[in-house]
Order: C-alpha cells, then structure tokens, then sequence
C-alpha cells in the first residue's frame, strides 16, 4: 500500500552559524550594556556607602545629627551585631534600627523580646510589612508608599508639635494599639507612630523614611527637630546597623530560600517582560498564519523566479531542500511519460519499476538521483541537476 508524498517545503529553516551572524550585533550590544551597567555600579557603590551610619559624613550618612546629640549629652554607639544591640537595653538607652528589613525572622523576633520591657525606646526606620509585625506587634505597613513626603503632624505627640511639618513621608501603617500616636498621616494613613509599652515608661517609634537623620535632608522643614526628640529623650543612643555578616543570622530557623532574596514586586516585573517580549514577538513575526497566494500586478519571467529562489536557497545553503525541489519536480515529469499517476510520482515503489523499461543502460541510477541523499556541495548540486537533466532527456528519447 503506498502513500501520497507531500511537495518539500520551500522554506528554509536558519542554521546556528546563521543565526549567531544575525544575532551577534544584539548580543554584542547587549554585551556592552551589561558591561556598563556593571561599571555604573561598581563607580556608584562608594555613594551609598555609610548611608544611615552616623560616623559617616556623606550626603547619606547621620554625622549630623550624632552630633547635635552630642553637644546635647548624648552618647551615641554604634553597633553591627544582634548581640550587641540585645545587651545595651535599659531603661535609659535609646535603639535605633537602621535596616529592619536585613534582619531575619529569629533576629526580629529576639531583638523585641529584648526591649519590649526594658523601659528603653526603640526606633525602627522604615520596616517594611514583613519586620514591622515582629519588631512591633499590632502595626501593619500599607503596600503602598506615601506620594507626599513632607507632612504636617496632626496628632497630640508632643514632639510631632514642637516639630512641626517634616518629611516622614514613606511607608504608612496602621496599628490596633488604641493608645499609639499615630502622626504625620498621608491619605489618613500615619508615616510615624509611637506605640507605648505594655509595661513602665519604654515605647517603640515606627518611622516610615530616614530623611530626617541624614546629612542632607537635616536643615530642611523641622526634620532636626523632630530627630533630636526621638533619638535624644535618653542619655545613651545606640545606632544598630544590621550587618549580613552577623553569625546571629545563620540559623537553621531562618534561612531564605532564594525567592525571599529577590526584592518585592519581582514577580509582576517578570510577568510584564514576559507580556512584552510575547508583543515584541508578534510585532516582529513574520507570519501570523498560512501564506495567501497573490496575483502579481506585472508578469514576471519563470527564469526571473528560478532564478531568485535559487539565490534565496544558496544564501541559507539549503542544498537539501533545493535538491529536493529539483527531483520532486523531475519525478512529476517523468511519471505521466512511464504511465504512473502524478500522485504516485513520488513513491519509489510505482515510480521506478516503470522508469526502469524506458532507460537504455547508460548508467543511469534511478533510486540515487530521484531519492538519493543531499548533495554535500555547490558542485555535487550542480552535477544532481545535470543528471536529472540527463534522465529526462533519455526518458524522453523515442
């Protein structure tokens, strides 16, 4: 039983060496992008360094306001591990923890028990909603930030009044505590809180950003002011800069997995990249479905259109496929002229039994030139087509 064999495509698929020709402009860009993205940063890195350090003088940094507490009688101490801020608690030890977010779950959770009944105050600097719910308990962060960073006090906080209007604005919460002041609100949300302890004069202080500690936003609105009376209402202040090298960190209880690495919000970064490389992709495709065929507006020469398919196949060196076209187009000549039906053409079976009774033994191979293997050259692709000149021309002989 044999079957009907379909025409060989006509289009050529790309090979790697072609598409590395095409594609090694993009790649090389892309190449240099990276690379200056890297230079960028490795020349920028020294910018944030010391950013909420008081010991540092950058535009980032708090050597500002350590010394105005200074000159206040305020000592200030700066420390890098779990360790030592747990041990500096006491009722007259203000803690201020610069990065809440770079503690992990145990440290959180140990470094509230440490102070919730100290009689100390402590001060969290813009926690995120992850370490806002173990450091304070009761205080939840709002996703979205406030539009508005400098804000009007508009609560009874007495510090918040002396104040007056600073630049608070950042991350929002909200609290269940009914005795917290709840200052600085942006759309009715506080960017400060001040929450009292359960228990003696300590209380815990939610700032929702940390312009009014550095350098360079100091001077502006009443940002010193409302500094000064957070960190400076105890004689000692100790400045907390969590550190990723801290041993407290590497328990077993709190190891990230890698997706609690990645900063917030990636996941919608990856699915609108994956929307717009799928548009970029149907932008630039080629086809969006079967080709029409088309009346041509002007006649052109059937040499004209051999001629442009034979470059197209030679610029993609698809031997194979213009090796095909030749024989299939042979084998559908030569079937009407050994009496095969064009639909059998293409089946050796019914095909070369038939072809056989009209060659007269000049060494003619049948199988090899209508359903051999591709040719390995240009010139092996030539000689194919000569050949099948050849057959034909004997084939059709009287």
């Amino acid at each position: 039983m044999t079957t009907e064999a379909t025409l060989p495509s006509t289009s050529a698929s790309p090979t790697a060496r072609q598409m590395w020709t095409r594609t090694r402009g993009i790649a090389l860009a892309l190449l240099v992008l990276i690379a200056g993205a890297v230079a960028i940063a490795v020349i920028r890195s020294d910018a944030r360094h010391g950013e909420l350090d008081p010991r540092s003088t950058d535009p980032g940094g708090s050597r500002a306001v350590a010394e105005l507490l200074a000159d206040r009688g305020v000592d200030t101490r700066v420390v890098t591990t779990l360790d030592e801020a747990a041990a500096a608690n006491g009722p007259d030890t203000t803690l201020l923890v610069a990065v809440p977010d770079l503690l992990t779950r145990g440290q959180q959770s140990r470094l509230h028990t440490a102070f919730a009944e100290s009689g100390g105050r402590t001060v969290l600097v813009a926690p995120g909603s992850a370490s806002v719910e173990r450091l304070a308990p009761g205080v939840t962060a709002d996703p979205a930030t406030s539009l508005d960073t400098t804000l009007s006090p508009d609560c009874a906080l007495p510090a918040a009044r002396r104040a007056g209007t600073a630049e608070t604005g950042g991350v929002r919460y909200t609290t269940t505590h009914l005795d917290a002041d709840e200052c600085y609100p942006s759309e009715r949300l506080a960017t400060l809180l001040r929450i009292p302890a359960d228990r003696g004069d300590g209380d815990t202080v939610v700032l929702g950003a940390p312009d009014i500690l550095l350098n360079d936003r100091l001077d502006e609105q009443g940002n010193a002011s409302l500094a000064l009376q957070l960190l400076g209402s105890r004689p000692h202040l100790v400045w907390y800069l969590p550190s990723l090298s801290d041993t407290s960190a590497t328990g077993t209880d709190d190891e990230r997995g890698f997706f609690d690495l990645l900063p917030s919000g990636w996941l919608w970064g990856t699915l609108q990249l994956f929307i717009a490389a799928a548009l970029a992709a149907l932008w630039r495709a080629r086809r969006l479905g079967p080709l029409v065929p088309e009346k041509l507006p002007v006649a052109i020469r059937a040499s004209e259109t051999a001629e442009g398919r034979a470059r197209l196949y030679r610029k993609a060196d698809a031997r194979d496929r213009a090796a095909d076209a030749l024989r299939s187009t042979t084998r559908t000549r030569l079937a009407p002229l050994v009496g095969v039906p064009v639909t059998q053409a293409h089946t050796p079976e019914a095909l070369l039994p038939a072809l056989s009774t009209r060659l007269h033994g000049d060494g003619h191979d049948p199988h090899t030139l209508l359903f051999g293997p591709p040719p390995g050259d240009d010139a092996a692709l030539i000689a194919l087509a000569d050949r099948l000149d050849a057959l034909e021309r004997e084939v059709r002989r009287p």
